[in-house]
């Protein structure tokens, strides 16, 4: 491999690059578009709530306990409902998802220290909100009938037994508890592996599309010395994509960079290798422009985005697709990434993710040199 050749088709793919104002913004623009919309549109936290009350009781004892709710950052009072038809039309129309019907005689139930039913109506069609939302609601009022049975032990003179456990809970990596504190780290490995293998599928592809392979060929230019050469100026693009994913997620998002910023990029580097060979392999296989931007689509996006672990934890999976997943090279970038931005750890730890993450690179980059021939057919 001589490096005059190799400088020669880099340059060539480099200026056309630059008078290629779409593949420029597309390979710019885009994961910066994308990362803005996922990172402030795509949220894991469920709170403001919205919710429809019924106190059918009106009393103060009923509006201590609706209180819990309303001074809670998790549930937003929408609708003050006179009726049970009232309550129903917030919850079929999406004006509330949870409804709390209070009965008559609940203060009166309280004060005697009688069982003082509550009725929790919640909509079910997003499953995954309702279930925290109902957890929600069932801490709120756990915490609401132990301080009135507190209240009215107190008033008896009575003294408390103490509780001979406690447990004082202490959330390691991400204390506040914020999604996009992972979202993003994630993000920057989905948007790579569709972007890297996005960018390069059309660039041999091209060549055949637009008659100049066949110049190409004639010339003493080798095969690895082609795929290297193609394979570096968006190399280049791709590691200015990360520093860019990388600056926004520490100032626009916050997101906490605890570990080591070389070791970030290092995996990034072995990662964007692997995704550019991917989408160079798709596109010497094709030959054809629209093929291979389809094929590379379904090929990163998809496994991207559904098995890396990055929206899904892969322990829920089913046994079969969790075995897919280690095919998957995002999931152990995502990995990586998380490790190094939130547990702030190193190679020590996560030498096994690094060394498959390498190992997929160089497979890749030795496919896409394999199946490069220097013939018309």
């Amino acid at each position: 491999m001589k490096i005059r050749r190799l400088w020669a088709i880099s340059r060539k793919e480099f200026i056309h690059i630059l008078r290629d104002p779409r593949s420029l913004g597309m390979s710019i623009g885009i994961p910066m578009l994308l990362l803005l919309l996922f990172g402030y549109a795509l949220t894991l936290d469920v709170d403001k709530v919205p919710m429809a009350i019924w106190d059918q009781d009106s009393s103060q004892v009923s509006r201590e306990y609706i209180a819990r709710f309303t001074a809670s950052p998790y549930f937003s009072l929408q609708v003050h409902a006179t009726n049970y038809r009232d309550l129903e039309s917030a919850v079929d129309s999406g004006k509330a998802l949870v409804g709390l019907v209070i009965p008559v005689g609940f203060a009166g139930k309280i004060a005697s220290g009688r069982e003082a039913p509550v009725q929790l109506i919640v909509d079910g069609s997003d499953s995954n909100t309702a279930t925290i939302a109902m957890g929600y609601a069932r801490v709120l009022t756990t915490t609401y009938s132990q301080d009135v049975v507190l209240a009215q032990i107190h008033s008896k003179g009575e003294s408390v037994a103490t509780s001979p456990l406690e447990l004082r809970p202490r959330v390691w990596f991400n204390p506040d508890l914020e999604s996009k504190n992972y979202i993003i780290p994630g993000l920057i490995a989905v948007i790579m592996m569709v972007i890297a293998a996005l960018l390069t599928s059309l660039t041999v592809a091209r060549e055949w599309e637009s008659g100049t392979m066949e110049q190409l060929i004639s010339t003493p230019i080798k095969s690895p010395e082609l795929i290297v050469g193609k394979l570096l100026p968006y190399f280049v693009i791709g590691m200015f994509d990360v520093l860019l994913s990388v600056l926004m997620g520490e100032f626009l998002f916050h997101v906490p960079l605890r570990g080591n910023i070389a070791l970030l990029f290092a995996m990034a580097a072995i990662f964007l290798v692997g995704a550019l060979s991917l989408g160079i392999l798709i596109s010497v296989v094709t030959k054809n422009q629209l093929l291979a931007s389809q094929l590379a689509m379904v090929t990163t996006f998809l496994p991207a985005f559904l098995l890396s672990g990055f929206m899904y934890a892969i322990s829920n999976m089913p046994q079969v697709i969790q075995w897919i997943t280690y095919l998957i090279p995002a999931r152990y970038f995502v990995v990586l990434l998380k490790g190094i931005y939130l547990k702030g750890i190193g190679l020590k730890v996560l030498f096994v993710e690094a060394g498959l993450l390498t190992i997929f690179g160089v497979i890749m980059l030795i496919l896409a040199n394999v199946k490069f021939k220097k013939k018309l057919q």
